[in-house]
């Protein structure tokens, strides 16, 4: 057996460490005499060199042949260990698997991978993992996914290929696969441990997902950062189409080496004639990309980020998903931030690296150091401030009916007070070139492309946790159409800006492990410092849905609407955690297309009748209908 490896002449200290009171080892099967992971506080300590550390690149068989050309495809993958695992120490892997290496790269920072001499060996390793997790007594791999970088095939945009990637190296790992180096010469992982822990973001974070639903042994742990659960949801929202023009050939093409283009565009063409652009429909195509089918398959630990504000991926990923592991009784943690598709490296630094420390010491090298009773959530309620929970929803939450009264003539009302009868039905036209600020702007305004509904000043805050429902009993005119909703909180406040994912990057550095210098070319862990991006707003935006009214009823197979009928018409808002503070108004508008939203509008024009019976919207309010009306709403 042949190892490549590269051992660094040039050390530089720089290391964060915890306080030292009392230390132990974990031997990890290792013998008295050889080195051991030293614990202390309850965390792996620094104790391995990061200068004289392994890196290795290794070539391993995968059973598909994305790119139809007669041939396995290889994934190849970046190792950096503890030279101590050449002498008996086994370690555990924390694997970060990409697409993005040679492309868009990783981090805010943008990092690629970078070999300058063109040895086959990294002279930079994006991310902090290597720096920070490999003197703790880690193995961290960074994967290129099949079709990207340097792994052949095709990028199939979540098909097995590309999901299923990452498993490969798991089988790998334990000795299920067969991996070689650059010479040809067998490669196997005796220093492993026989546990791997993923951790990514968005596409890297959905390879994660995609991984843990097939039960792969030896998975042990996933952090799915800004993830997908399912890409019908990410291109799709109940029916309506949010991302059309053949996005996932787009996203293919973009992630695919630019000398590689031109070869894979079959693969591409396959994804455009499949990908069911003109109806929006859920179809087969879209079962492979869908996680939460398989969430009953996880036997993996779940550590779940997500902003509640993403734009991107948005919330809806994380709750179907965490909905899934609750009901399946997964081992399981969320962090929710008002940022967007943002890392937690990037918004809650110093707090993340101690708990994503915490996280993989527990998980993967046995430390019982008590992440496990710890409150299950984090949530920031405002900026840069965080309270925790027991679970999500927060416990005591419950589906509360509250009515969208009608008002002719004048913004109707909101009340936990069914509406009668006798009460008028508004009508409205869908507008498919409004936009977001038109549909929340002069809330009082009677206006020919919305409804509104409106609380009065709420005389005690109202918490609401979990996901919103509205329920509509409407006509249309026409024989399709779309019905969008928005939930608005109005009033002073300092809340996190949209703008720039809520964040801003500034200048000075921080760093967060250990750097090493060679040829000339530094491999740091310093990374420049984020900051949120705060002002004081008179209203947010804090949660919104839309469904395709051919839909209403099944997103794989279109109804037409027959025009003049009565159709109940229901439909999730993204989910949230937020609190109306005392003194704000809570509004509700009601509209058609929601360009904003990233959705098709319908060309049709409709005219959309809201009959005020059933018509209602149903918020998950922390204490049900006495906290509603203990805020007001009656």
């Amino acid at each position: 057996m042949v190892r490549a490896r590269r051992l660094l002449a040039v050390p530089v200290a720089l290391t964060l460490t915890a306080t030292a009171a009392v230390a132990t080892s974990v031997g990890a099967g290792a013998a008295d005499d050889e080195p051991g992971i030293v614990v202390e506080n309850g965390v792996t300590q620094p104790v391995f060199g990061y200068d004289d550390a392994i890196r290795e690149r290794v070539f391993i068989t995968s059973p598909y042949d994305s790119d139809a050309n007669g041939v396995l495809d290889v994934i190849a993958v970046d190792i950096m260990r503890p030279a101590a695992s050449e002498q008996g120490l086994d370690v555990p892997v924390i694997m970060d698997p990409s697409p993005y290496y040679s492309t868009l790269g990783r981090g805010n920072e943008s990092e690629l991978k970078v070999d300058l001499d063109g040895d086959g060996l990294l002279d930079r390793w994006p991310l902090f993992y290597d720096n920070y997790f490999v003197p703790r007594g880690y193995a961290v791999i960074l994967m290129d996914m099949i079709g990207t970088n340097n792994s052949t095939g095709c990028p199939t945009v979540h098909d097995d290929s590309d999901n299923l990637s990452p498993k490969v190296v798991i089988d790998w790992l334990n000795g299920r696969a067969t991996g070689v180096d650059k010479d040809g010469d067998e490669v196997v992982a005796d220093w492993h441990n026989g546990k791997t822990g993923l951790i990514g973001k968005s596409y890297d974070g959905t390879l994660a997902n995609g991984t843990a639903v097939s039960g792969v042994e030896g998975l042990e742990t996933i952090v799915p950062i800004s993830a997908i659960s399912s890409y019908y949801d990410y291109t799709r929202s109940n029916g309506v189409v949010q991302r059309g023009n053949n996005y996932l050939a787009s996203l293919a093409n973009t992630v695919t080496n630019p000398d590689r283009r031109d070869y894979c565009s079959p693969v591409r063409d396959f994804l455009s004639a499949n990908d069911g652009d003109e109806t929006g429909d859920y179809t087969p195509f879209w079962h492979v990309r869908d996680y939460n089918r398989d969430v009953d398959k996880v036997k993996a630990s779940v550590f779940v980020v997500h902003g509640l504000n993403d734009e991107n991926v948005r919330p809806d990923h994380f709750s179907k998903w965490w909905y899934g592991l609750a009901e399946n009784d997964v081992p399981r943690k969320l962090w929710l931030t008002q940022t967007g598709h943002i890392d937690p490296f990037d918004f809650r630094r110093e707090a993340w690296v101690d708990e994503i420390h915490q996280w993989f010491d527990y998980w993967l090298q046995d430390v019982d150091n008590g992440i496990m009773d710890e409150p299950m959530v984090d949530i920031e309620r405002a900026p840069d401030v965080w309270e925790t929970a027991n679970d999500w929803p927060i416990p005591g939450s419950r589906p509360t009916r509250i009515w969208l009264e009608p008002n002719p003539g004048a913004s109707g009302d909101l009340s936990v007070i069914p509406n009668r009868p006798l009460d008028p039905t508004l009508s409205f036209t869908d507008d498919p070139n409004q936009r977001e600020t038109a549909m929340v702007s002069n809330e009082e305004t009677v206006t020919p492309n919305r409804l509104v509904y409106l609380s009065d000043p709420l005389e005690a805050p109202l918490h609401i946790s979990g996901t919103p429902q509205v329920k509509l009993e409407a006509t249309v005119n026409a024989e399709d159409t779309n019905f969008g909703a928005i939930l608005v909180d109005y009033g002073p406040a300092e809340r996190v800006q949209r703008t720039g994912d809520g964040v801003v990057t500034g200048t000075v550095e921080d760093c967060w492990g250990e750097t090493a210098t060679w040829g000339g070319y530094a491999e740091d862990a310093c990374y420049k410092e984020v900051f949120k991006r705060v002002a004081l707003t008179q209203r947010e935006v804090v949660t919104k849905g839309i469904i395709d009214g051919v839909n209403l009823y099944d997103y794989s197979r279109p109804t037409p609407l027959v025009p003049g009928a009565k159709y109940e018409v229901s439909f999730p808002l993204l989910p949230e955690d937020y609190v109306f503070p005392e003194g704000h108004r809570i509004g509700v508008i009601i509209v058609g297309s929601y360009r904003d939203y990233g959705s098709q509008a319908d060309p049709n024009r409709a005219t959309i009748s809201i009959l005020p019976q059933r018509s209602l919207i149903e918020l998950p309010i922390v204490g049900g209908r006495a906290a509603a009306g203990a805020a007001g709403l009656e």
